[in-house]
């Protein structure tokens, strides 16, 4: 699929933050969570109630830990973004291509805005509504599918670890030749 023209080619970090963006208010709301139950977990160690610290100290490391979870699957997400996007503005909208970043709503989300910057990303919503996917589908469908996926190597490498994707093209670039 040849390009005629590319839309206004926002600045990455704001493509990473529209990639992200639910992760992102997730990230608030665990750092409020965890700054909540710090201050009761500090509140119960002046206390000689071994069953409420425990209970304080679980639900703090539980918040705790899922802010890095977040911003480590942010990353992920940013990097099939790049990688959506690349393969979007090379070939053009495949139903193959969309059918790669299918899985989750994070990577829906992906897909959707590297479709959004290359113009074609009512091609790929319809795709995903043709596929069945609605609005509310947010728990990953791999999820559903296999109980056990946290033992999985696949869920944190494609989940958490994902590798760094460098992309093929400067957008900026050629959207300015584009409109020249």
């Amino acid at each position: 699929m040849e390009f005629a023209s590319l839309p206004k080619q926002p600045h990455p970090f704001c493509s990473y933050l529209r990639v992200g963006k639910l992760l992102y208010y997730s990230l608030i709301l665990f750092i409020l969570e965890s700054w909540g139950f710090w201050v009761f977990l500090i509140k119960s160690l002046q206390t000689d109630s071994v069953g409420w610290q425990i209970l304080w100290l679980v639900c703090f490391l539980f918040s705790f830990i899922h802010i890095f979870l977040v911003l480590m699957d942010g990353w992920s997400r940013y990097q099939n973004y790049k990688r959506a996007k690349d393969q979007f503005f090379e070939y053009g909208f495949q139903n193959r291509i969309a059918a790669n970043y299918i899985g989750s709503k994070c990577q829906r989300s992906a897909a959707l805005v590297a479709a959004s910057e290359l113009g074609i990303e009512q091609h790929v919503a319809n795709y995903y509504k043709k596929r069945g996917v609605k609005w509310h589908h947010f728990v990953p469908y791999f999820m559903v599918k296999d109980p056990l996926f946290l033992i999985r190597k696949t869920f944190w490498a494609r989940t958490f670890m994902e590798k760094t994707y460098q992309s093929k093209f400067d957008y900026k670039k050629l959207q300015l030749e584009f409109s020249a």
